[in-house]
Parts: structure tokens; sequence; C-alpha cells
């Protein structure tokens, strides 16, 4: 995320935001914002919000997911909010929204759908 510039603004309760400028070095050869960066953002998004949930000690990660893009991903920035479906002791159901903002304008530009599953913090992961 560091390298899109992007910030955690908001996580709580089952809910993440994110938010990230649609940076030069992030699109794609017609100048909108590439699909590998609405699709980090929307997971990130969505894995934060299922975290709120977990106990601690517990990390996630994603285990499958999905995405439509709908419109280009044409702004001044992106906005994911993530929000948990169905929180499970195995699998949580995760959704995001990506929008992007022109301005005070904001237009969906996709929907994310995926699974998280809990993993153990301290877990090598290599």
């Amino acid at each position: 995320m560091t390298t899109f510039h992007a910030s955690l603004v908001e996580a709580a309760g089952g809910f993440c935001r994110i938010e990230a400028p649609i940076l030069p070095g992030a699109t794609q050869q017609h100048g909108a914002g590439h699909a590998g960066l609405t699709f980090a953002l929307a997971d990130s998004a969505a894995g934060y919000a299922a975290l709120t949930l977990m106990p601690p000690g517990q990390e996630v990660m994603t285990a499958e997911a999905k995405i439509n893009l709908i419109a280009p991903a044409l702004g001044e920035r992106l906005i994911a909010r993530g929000r948990v479906v169905k929180a499970g002791r195995r699998l949580t159901v995760v959704t995001a929204e990506v929008v992007a903002v022109t301005g005070d304008k904001e237009h969906s530009i996709a929907i994310f759908q995926g699974t998280m599953v809990p993993v153990d913090a301290a877990t090598d992961r290599g």
C-alpha cells in the first residue's frame, strides 16, 4: 500500500475505508487507474474490515476473491470501503466497493467479494 500512497482512513466494527490517489505509476495505457490498484485497495479494505472482528493474536489472509470492474478508474483518487458480510470462526465473507473521486463527486468503479481466513499472527508464512 505504501507504493500506492494509500491511507487507512477508518477501520472498526467490520468496516474499513482506504483511500489512494491515482498516481501516474498506477495507471494503464488509457490513463485510468490500473485494475491492479483497484483490486489491491478493495482486497485490503475488505481484509482490514475482517481483521476488526478477529480476536487478539489473529491476522487474516485472502482465501479467494473476485472483482467486477464496472467503470474505468478515472478521477483524482480512489476510495475502497470494505465490510464484513458474515463473520465465522474459519471463514469470513467480505465485500468492498471502490469509487473514483473527482472533487466532491464519487462514481462506483468496482465491486469486490472475497473470503478471508484467520491465521495466527505468529505463523511463519515463508
